[in-house]
C-alpha cells in the first residue's frame, strides 16, 4: 500500500490517497474539499478511485464526499452511525464557514468497531474511538504499521472536544486503549499536521503520554 497526503481546504486538512501497488485502485480518506484538487493527485499517481472512506463527519473532513460520490459513483464507507447528526448539519457548517455549498449523504456503509474496509488488495481494519466526534473511527493497515486517524491524535496533541458530544475523558481512553495497543511503532497520519508514531506521543504527548496520565 502506498498513500499520499493532500491538504485541503483552508483548514488545511489532510486528505489521504491511499491506493493498492498491484491493482493501482484507490480509496480518497476524508475529502473535505476541493475535490479537483483530490483528483488532479489522482491523476498524478495515476489511479483508479474505488471508494471514499470518512473517518467522522466535520465539515473540513466530509464536505466534499458527496460531490467526488456523485461524480465517479463511488460508495462512502464511514463513520459511524453515531456521526449522522454532524452529516445533516454539513450544509449548515458550510454556510457558517462561508464554504462553497455542500450536500449531506447518506454512508453506504456505517462502520463499527472491528469492521474491515477494503479497496484493491488492501484490508484496512476498523476502530470506533469516539470523543473528538461521538461516531469518529480510525483505520489501520497492520502489514505497514500505518494508521490514519482523523482529528483523534495530532502530533503535540487530541482533538477538541468542545463540540458538540464530544467527550474529553472518552476521547483519551480511546487513544490509550484502542490505539496504543497497536504498538509504539506504528505511524499515524493525523486530521491536521505531520505525521508521527503512537510511540513518540506516548513519551512527550503533553495530554496522553504515559507521563501525563501517571501525574493527571
Amino acid at each position: 500500500m502506498n498513500f499520499t497526503i493532500i491538504p485541503v481546504t483552508p483548514f488545511q486538512q489532510n486528505c489521504t490517497l491511499l491506493w493498492c501497488e498491484q491493482t493501482r485502485r484507490a480509496a480518497v480518506v476524508d475529502p473535505g474539499g476541493e475535490v479537483d484538487r483530490i483528483l488532479a493527485a489522482a491523476a498524478q499517481v495515476p489511479v483508479e478511485l474505488e471508494k471514499i472512506l470518512l473517518t467522522h463527519a466535520h465539515l473540513d473532513h466530509a464536505g466534499g464526499a458527496a460531490e467526488l460520490a456523485s461524480q465517479f459513483d463511488l460508495p462512502i464507507e464511514g463513520p459511524h452511525r453515531d456521526d449522522q447528526f454532524w452529516i445533516d448539519a454539513l450544509p449548515e457548517q458550510s454556510r457558517m464557514f462561508g464554504m462553497p455549498p455542500v450536500d449531506g449523504f447518506v454512508p453506504t456503509r456505517w462502520l463499527e468497531q472491528g469492521d474491515r474496509v477494503t479497496f484493491g488488495n488492501i484490508t484496512l481494519d476498523v476502530l470506533h474511538c469516539p470523543g473528538h466526534t461521538p461516531g469518529h473511527i480510525v483505520f489501520f493497515h497492520p502489514p505497514e504499521r500505518l494508521a490514519i486517524v482523523g482529528d483523534v491524535l495530532f502530533r503535540g496533541s487530541i482533538g477538541r472536544t468542545d463540540f458538540p458530544r464530544g467527550d474529553h475523558a472518552t476521547l483519551i481512553r480511546s487513544i490509550r486503549e484502542k490505539l496504543w495497543p497497536l504498538g509504539d511503532d506504528v505511524r499515524f497520519i493525523p486530521g491536521h499536521g505531520p505525521m508521527s508514531t503512537f510511540g513518540e506521543e506516548r513519551r512527550t504527548n503533553p495530554f496522553v503520554s504515559d507521563q501525563a496520565v501517571a501525574t493527571g
